[in-house]
């Protein structure tokens, strides 16, 4: 019986120190995303959203929904800020009649220890003034990022089915789409 209780002692030391590390290991920070990203993004812009009062803004959905498709490379700087390209079909067409890659985004992100996070993505040029608000959840050691867009400004609209339009500064609409994205290999 003795050599029992020299046993489980043992075995338990050498549990805690094995599993000890690992669970120390957990957690993020900006710094967990580094690195040029791979995005896919798929779901549709569903209406505008116009403010009813003072406080409350509803949707004003489109006759159908417009179904959307994104593909992009997010330049993560392992502090705050990012850099991205992307191509984008809305409803069957290039977004904004952009056929090629639309390039010089920026915009900044946070990264929680317990790996969420949130990110901003700012258009220049002829999709100027859209901003993107996304919260992301980082996995497998920051390999890779599944992100939801919250919500979205941009400078014009289609109008909703009611005949509601952007104003003249633009406008929110409502999205439902998602985005996953993957670390790319080093020297991409």
């Amino acid at each position: 019986m003795k050599g029992y209780q020299v046993i489980f002692p043992a075995a338990a030391l050498v549990l805690g120190v094995i599993s000890a590390p690992a669970h120390a290991a957990s957690g993020c920070s900006p710094a967990t995303l580094k690195g040029s990203y791979t995005f896919v993004a798929h779901g549709a812009v569903l209406g505008t959203i116009a403010a009813t009062s003072s406080v409350v803004a509803s949707l004003h959905p489109f006759a159908t929904p417009q179904p959307l498709d994104d593909v992009a490379i997010i330049d993560f700087d392992g502090v705050n800020g990012i850099k991205r390209i992307d191509v984008a079909m809305i409803d069957g067409s290039p977004r904004g009649g952009q056929s090629s890659f639309n390039t010089d985004q920026t915009g900044s992100f946070q990264v929680f220890a317990n790996c969420t996070g949130q990110m901003t993505i700012n258009y220049p040029g002829a999709n100027g003034g859209t901003t993107l608000q996304l919260k992301m959840v980082v996995s497998d050691d920051g390999n890779i990022v599944d992100a939801l867009i919250v919500s979205e400004t941009v400078p014009a609209s289609a109008a909703a089915a009611d005949g509601t339009r952007c104003a003249t500064d633009g406008c929110a609409v409502g999205v439902q789409v998602s985005m996953q994205g993957k670390k790319m290999a080093s020297g991409h």
